[in-house]
C-alpha cells in the first residue's frame, strides 16, 4: 500500500491532508501510529465522516520514506 504514496499523487502533512479531504479529493489517509493522537485524531474522525479509507503505519519515519521526503510524516493522503 505504501508504494502507491511513492508513485502517485499525494499530499503529505495534516493541513494539507484535511484540506484534501476537504475538498473530496482524498482517496485514501494514511496516518502514523507514532504520532501526535492530537494531531492524527481530528482527521480519523473526519475519515470516518466522508467514509475515506484509513491505513495505519507503524513509523512516522516510515510514511515520511514512502512519500519520498527526508523527515517522518505524521499524515498523508493519496489524492485523486
Amino acid at each position: 500500500m505504501l508504494t502507491e504514496l511513492k508513485t502517485g499523487p499525494r499530499v503529505v502533512g495534516a493541513k494539507q491532508t484535511r484540506r484534501a479531504l476537504s475538498d473530496g479529493k482524498a482517496v485514501r489517509v494514511y496516518l502514523a501510529e507514532d504520532a501526535d493522537p492530537g494531531v492524527t485524531g481530528p482527521i480519523e474522525t473526519l475519515c470516518s465522516q466522508q467514509g475515506t479509507e484509513v491505513i495505519h503505519v507503524p513509523a512516522m519515519r516510515e510514511l515520511g520514506q514512502a512519500c519520498g521526503i527526508a523527515v517522518g510524516a505524521a499524515v498523508a493522503a493519496l489524492v485523486r
